[in-house]
């Protein structure tokens, strides 16, 4: 059977959300990835940008499971999970210089299953070997502004150019730029590649790319404006966050500085006043 890593991808995107206690919540995106315990045990952690968990003060945050009926509908079932301990403090693991962050969570048995292997995070080579560069299309999901692809809570599915040269390697170019609509609630939405269709004219020998390229966390925006460009932190760096979480003196890459547009700057794409 054909890996279709956009259909498992949809599947393994949830939203994250918790009440501020004002009418308004804040929302973020998130997404399961599979990545088995140092023992070899299985293990399902919740990857999202860092500041979506950060901008959350209570100890609970809501994600959003949805639940197959045996009618053929979905049944969205959002379930509680601990994000700070009794003191305030975070239990989840954060990048200590990029704006990623990570949780082991116990999912349901049949979103466990959803969960996304970790090969499938882009590598130190990725981009190199399947000669991404700028104008080649990417994919992102998320819940722009707390709004769901319909009622049983999937993520809405987006599509962008690569709009910035160069994009790697990751350690000097943590970040790349995506031509597309950002909105908040965006933020910790996966941002990935699945069709060679979808590549520039000079990547036409490149080889079929099915991967997550990373995750979105920031908007660009000039004078208080959206710009409609996104900014993605590179893969390497989630692998970097599930390596802390086994081992907190895991080496991690001291990256340099963002991609951005000259004379604008970076905004999170967070909801933090998204009706209840």
């Amino acid at each position: 059977m054909v890996w279709d890593l956009s259909t498992e991808l949809i599947h393994a995107t949830v939203q994250l959300e918790q009440p501020l206690g004002d009418g308004t919540r804040t929302v973020g995106t998130g997404f399961l990835i599979s990545a088995p315990a140092p023992d070899g045990t299985a293990r399902t952690v919740l990857v999202t940008a860092n500041h979506v968990l950060q901008k959350m003060p209570g100890a609970l945050a809501k994600v959003g499971y949805r639940i197959a009926n045996a009618d053929g509908s979905w049944t969205y079932s959002p379930q509680t999970v601990t994000i700070r301990d009794a003191s305030g403090g975070p239990v989840w693991t954060r990048h200590p210089s990029r704006d990623v962050a990570a949780i082991a969570i116990v999912a349901p048995p049949e979103f466990a299953k959803a969960a996304i292997p970790a090969d499938y995070l882009a590598g130190d080579d990725t981009f190199s070997k399947n000669q991404i560069g700028a104008g080649d299309e990417m994919m992102a999901l998320g819940f722009p502004r707390g709004l769901a692809a319909n009622q049983a809570g999937f993520p809405i599915l987006r599509s962008g150019r690569v709009a910035s040269y160069p994009v790697a390697p990751a350690t000097v170019f943590p970040t790349f730029l995506l031509d597309f609509s950002v909105f908040p609630g965006n933020s910790g939405g996966p941002v990935f590649m699945t069709a060679k269709d979808s590549r520039r004219a000079g990547a036409a020998d490149a080889a079929e790319p099915q991967f997550i390229a990373g995750l979105l966390t920031q908007q660009v925006e000039l004078n208080n404006e959206r710009l409609e460009i996104g900014i993605v932190t590179h893969a390497k760096y989630i692998h970097e966050t599930l390596a802390l979480l086994d081992n907190p003196a895991a080496p991690v890459t001291v990256a340099r500085a963002d991609a951005g547009v000259v004379g604008a700057s970076a905004a999170s794409a967070e909801e933090a006043a998204a009706p209840d």
